[in-house]
């Protein structure tokens, strides 16, 4: 009998081919950022289209790369709609930069676990930089914590398990959580994976600028507690999806203050306009939150996955998330080292403040101002065209780079005009020059633009509203 074992080959490339791929991956993504604000907006296959291409049996051996890379030009990387294109006007983008992409590249070469100071001291402490940078441009107060994760919904579930904790001790039964009817879904998500039961949430209405009704919060609270409930959180939102809305963080602190309820800020979007002197003023308040979600990978230009939680006392995260185990005690030692895996939802964490780190530093804070600055002055522009031709009505004027708006035909009944405007949407994309989705405000279906991208122009803008405003007419 053989006991010797015989080496594997290696899951490798001859250097030199790692060498010609490497160099042919960097101008493959420089051709396609050259090539962005020509690509056309494709319309995405139907899944039975790509059954056949991309289905296949498990291969039990290997191909050449060549070939890998092929198949992916042929069939993946056309059936995309990438949300860094310059008319990409749904939803959120994500305006991402040539340097964090390095750094998304050198984090996964380099294989750093960000999970505990023993392993990865040298990321753990990039991340409490970077997370102070954060706290510092927002404007909470000195002594605020936190830690990446991987997007706003993680982040709002972090932050709502805090939350929970702090205040209820996790006991859920008769606790109710106040938040307005434009509400991101993510918080739905996560108080229902959190333990609550949805008639636990509290939708308040909000005013004609789609904030919050404080006055109507108030009462709500004051009925639940007469009947026996356990109020514990107010979660407001610094830059609605819908309409870049910014509930009313002063009077809602006031109330919190008041009632003893946590305070959690979703600033998944909108909390980037702390950047300029203007947005400052519109988040007036922000320092007297408990907590605070904000998205990098959307008005931070970022790649995906990078959002972040901030608390006002990061020691709750420590307390609601930290667990034992035989196997992790080597990297619990004395001293003031952070073990961000003790601290949230992730034991297994990579390294993804990095690529905000290198691209504040390579760009300066100065350079994300005024791409922030330059996305409110293009939903502005765009609103002032908008206003120039009777066929639109706005609904929600530009703000915080995002405008809402539909087209109206005299002689429609409301109906008829909610069908037209989801018709218009879904024609946009078949003609392929931009990408815009319709959204409903008070019952209205309507088109919306998100104007972010820092390679959007204006002529981008006018072109797509032209565009619309000429399939309108034929619908």
């Amino acid at each position: 009998m053989n006991n010797r074992l015989d080496p594997l080959p290696p899951l490798d490339l001859p250097v030199e081919e790692m060498r010609r791929l490497g160099y042919a991956l960097v101008e493959r993504l420089i051709e396609r950022h050259l090539a962005l604000p020509a690509l056309p907006i494709q319309h995405p296959p139907t899944r039975m289209e790509l059954e056949r291409k991309l289905r296949e049996p498990l291969p039990e051996r290997g191909i050449p790369i060549d070939d890998v890379l092929a198949q992916l030009d042929r069939e993946v990387w056309p059936n995309i709609i990438p949300t860094n294109h310059p008319r990409f006007f749904a939803f959120v983008s994500t305006p991402n930069n040539f340097v964090s992409v390095l750094a998304d590249a050198l984090s996964a070469a380099m294989t750093a676990y960000a999970g505990s100071w023993l392993e990865a001291a040298g990321p753990a402490m990039i991340e409490l930089v970077v997370i102070d940078w954060l706290r510092q441009l927002v404007g909470m107060p000195e002594g605020t914590g936190g830690h990446c994760v991987t997007g706003g919904s993680a982040a709002n579930l972090t932050a709502l398990a805090v939350a929970r904790y702090a205040k209820l001790q996790d006991r859920v039964e008769g606790a109710t959580l106040y938040c307005s009817d434009q509400t991101h879904g993510s918080i739905r998500r996560a108080f229902r994976i959190l333990g609550f039961q949805f008639e636990q949430m509290r939708v308040m209405p909000t005013n004609a600028r789609f904030e919050i009704d404080v006055a109507a919060l108030a009462q709500t609270i004051a009925r639940d507690r007469a009947e026996g409930k356990r109020p514990f959180c107010v979660v407001a939102t610094a830059g609605t999806t819908n309409t870049g809305s910014i509930d009313p963080l002063n009077a809602l602190a006031d109330v919190c203050v008041r009632e003893n309820l946590w305070l959690h800020v979703d600033g998944s979007y909108g909390a980037a306009i702390a950047l300029t002197a203007h947005g400052l003023e519109l988040l007036s308040g922000i320092d007297r939150v408990d907590s605070l979600t904000l998205d990098p990978h959307k008005w931070w230009f970022q790649p995906y996955e990078l959002g972040c939680v901030l608390v006002r006392q990061p020691h709750l995260l420590r307390e609601t998330f930290q667990y034992s185990a035989e196997y992790l005690q080597d990297t619990q030692r004395a001293g003031d080292e952070i073990n961000f895996g003790d601290e949230g939802l992730q034991l297994t964490r990579t390294f993804r403040a990095l690529k905000l780190w290198m691209s504040l530093k390579v760009f300066g804070v100065e350079t994300f101002r005024r791409a922030v600055q330059y996305g409110v002055d293009l939903a502005e522009q765009a609103e002032k065209t908008l206003r120039a031709s009777s066929c639109w009505e706005i609904l929600s004027g530009a703000q915080l780079g995002i405008i809402v708006f539909r087209y109206i035909r005299p002689g429609l009944s409301a109906t008829e005009l909610n069908h037209l405007n989801h018709a218009l949407a879904a024609e946009s994309l078949k003609d392929g020059f931009a990408f815009v989705t319709s959204t409903t405000l008070k019952g209205q279906t309507a088109l919306r633009f998100c104007t972010i991208n820092p390679r959007t122009t204006f002529d981008d803008i006018q072109q797509t509203i032209a565009r619309l405003k000429a399939c309108g007419n034929r619908l």
